[in-house]
């Protein structure tokens, strides 16, 4: 071990290097964390945020560079070598065991025992203490599948918590969460803080950044480009840090034009609870229409009894007029309908796949010759989702998680638009990608619309749906319980809809 002279950081990071296959993931990354204090770590997708913090956390190895903890030279073999030393981190994508209770997942590898045996009354008393700490209302005997993801996220930084994390990581805290959620995981990390935990917090939402942050570093390229006081910052200046240019407008301009009735829905109900109750709409082609609405407002599932991978109780879908029956995904597509999902790693991307597989397989039909399937088809149709949706990778046969949130979202878009749909769900799809490539989505939702697709777009972000719909749909509860326009309502008539059956 080799100590480190600066004293004023708990952890330091230098000249960090980490190379991938056709890719330099970081060059030369710093990151230098001050005890007490929250430290924001900002960037486009595929900077190299989650690369260095994968680092740190013993998940990578980095090809050269140092890590200080305490004035140490560190290495750690693995996340739980971490952990037992005071680092925690939790994930934007959660990994929990779904089906053990709340209390098993927080001390899982590590039981309280008694005389030899696991002790679940010791067990049950040691959460309930982090949890009365936290103020966070879980009952440590629930079932963890059954939770909200705003919940499992609590209940990860509670585990976070259980290990004394002198250093605690979050990467996307609040991409799933409501405001009042978000407030409550600030006067968290607040208690956290004032204990003197230093916290590393990934986001890409501005507002939120400057409200809870000390420090902000920002990254670009797989390199370090200026750390700042929070105070010292403002939006504007954060994006040009971040994407090396001036981006003076936040949206693109609004140049679709709705037309006729495309989109029919009448008294639409889900088979099982929770979901849609007696919803009534239309879409017309070029539209974009939002839904917004709180967690837990049934949104997701609006759209997912629409797709058919949820059943109907009730209600009938017309499409330019004429009933369609949508039981499955299968026939969804059949029908011109494509769906973008929440869940982009569980649901949304095959990740130890290619990004040639996961673009051509909702359009597979298409390649068949005879027996056979078209490579060559194949390697067209997925340059172009590469061009086209302006992809980042080093080649086709890039496994598709390796890339960054942004880009394997682009080529879920460009999957589906593989497919020729009419309508297009899209449910958050920008959750988890920075401001440079949601601008770009925009621009394709946009470009989408202009060509006569009808287009629907599931938000928590209210500046989102302002911004690049034509109208926005509220749900509350499994209820329909306005529809407004984007250019003349506001943020304050939208939660007052949305809070209705809450």
């Amino acid at each position: 071990m080799k100590a480190m002279n600066d004293r004023q950081y708990i952890l330091e990071m230098t000249d960090i290097e980490k190379q991938f296959p056709g890719v330099k993931a970081l060059d030369h990354a710093m990151l230098k964390l001050r005890p007490g204090t929250v430290h924001a770590l900002m960037g486009e997708n595929g900077a190299g945020k989650s690369t260095l913090m994968k680092c740190l956390f013993g998940i990578y190895k980095q090809d050269s560079g140092s890590i200080f903890i305490d004035g140490m030279e560190t290495a750690f073999s693995g996340p739980k070598n971490a952990l037992d030393n005071g680092v925690a981190m939790v994930h934007q994508e959660l990994n929990q065991v779904l089906k053990r209770s709340v209390m098993e997942n927080i001390w899982l590898g590590r039981f309280p025992k008694e005389m030899g045996l696991v002790s679940h009354k010791k067990m049950y008393e040691e959460t309930q203490k982090v949890f009365d700490e936290l103020d966070i209302p879980v009952n440590p005997k629930t079932i963890i599948g059954k939770l909200s993801v705003s919940q499992r996220q609590m209940v990860e930084i509670a585990k976070a918590v259980s290990y004394n994390a002198k250093i605690l990581v979050l990467d996307e805290p609040t991409s799933s969460l409501t405001h009042e959620e978000v407030e409550h995981l600030f006067r968290i990390i607040n208690k956290l803080r004032d204990r003197g935990v230093a916290m590393v917090y990934i986001s890409h939402k501005m507002e939120e950044i400057l409200q809870i942050s000390d420090d902000v570093t920002i990254m670009r390229d797989g390199k370090w480009i200026a750390t700042e006081s929070a105070k010292a910052l403002t939006t504007d200046k954060i994006i040009q840090l971040m994407v090396g240019r001036d981006l003076t407008e936040r949206f693109p301009p609004k140049t679709n034009k709705p037309g006729e009735i495309l989109l029919d829905v009448k008294n639409l109900t889900g088979k099982y609870m929770p979901s849609c109750i007696d919803v009534n709409f239309q879409l017309r082609k070029g539209e974009i229409l939002g839904v917004a609405g709180l967690v837990g407002s049934r949104r997701t599932e609006l759209l997912e009894t629409i797709f058919g991978i949820a059943h109907h109780e009730s209600g009938e879908i017309l499409k330019d007029g004429k009933r369609v029956v949508n039981k499955n995904a299968k026939d969804a597509i059949k029908n011109g309908f494509a769906m973008l999902t929440e869940e982009r790693r569980a649901t949304g991307i095959f990740g130890g796949m290619s990004i040639q597989f996961n673009s051509v397989i909702a359009n597979i039909k298409n390649y068949r010759r005879g027996l056979f399937l078209s490579s060559s088809k194949m390697r067209e149709d997925t340059a172009w989702v590469i061009d086209s949706m302006h992809v980042k990778t080093p080649s086709q046969k890039t496994h598709i998680k390796t890339l960054s949130g942004g880009n394997q979202q682009k080529v879920i878009i460009g999957k589906w638009l593989l497919t020729k749909p009419d309508i297009l769900l899209l449910d958050e799809p920008t959750r988890g990608i920075d401001v440079g490539a949601k601008y770009e989505i925009y621009q394709l939702i946009i470009d989408l619309a202009q060509e006569d697709k009808g287009v629907i777009v599931v938000s928590s972000e209210m500046p989102e749906l302002l911004g690049i719909c034509d109208r926005i749909l509220v749900m509350s509860n499994g209820h329909l319980t306005g529809i407004v326009d984007a250019k003349n309502t506001s943020q304050e008539e939208i939660m007052t809809l949305a809070a209705k059956y809450v």
